[in-house]
């Protein structure tokens, strides 16, 4: 449903990667993989190598990522990343 719907910011020190309402959100954090969906209690946590997934219009994306940290607060997720190039 749209209003389950999260916005997502992806932004590198150099500029914003990706901006959108997505379905959900994994990212690989600290200690484990998690995901989000919509009405996610809030969080932050720090990053580890891997890869940042979400899914948009029925299909998957995936970024590499190298560090960073994500935020989750009323249905906006921001993750600050290095990418992993």
């Amino acid at each position: 449903m749209e209003r389950d719907l999260l916005e997502l910011e992806i932004v590198s020190p150099e500029k914003q990667i990706f901006k959108g309402r997505v379905a959900w959100v994994q990212v690989p954090g600290a200690k484990a993989p998690f995901r989000v969906l919509g009405n996610h209690a809030p969080l932050a946590s720090s990053l580890c190598p891997g890869k940042l997934k979400w899914m948009m219009g029925g299909e998957e994306q995936q970024m590499p990522v190298k560090s960073g940290f994500v935020e989750v607060k009323n249905n906006k997720v921001i993750a600050l990343i290095e990418v992993n190039t």
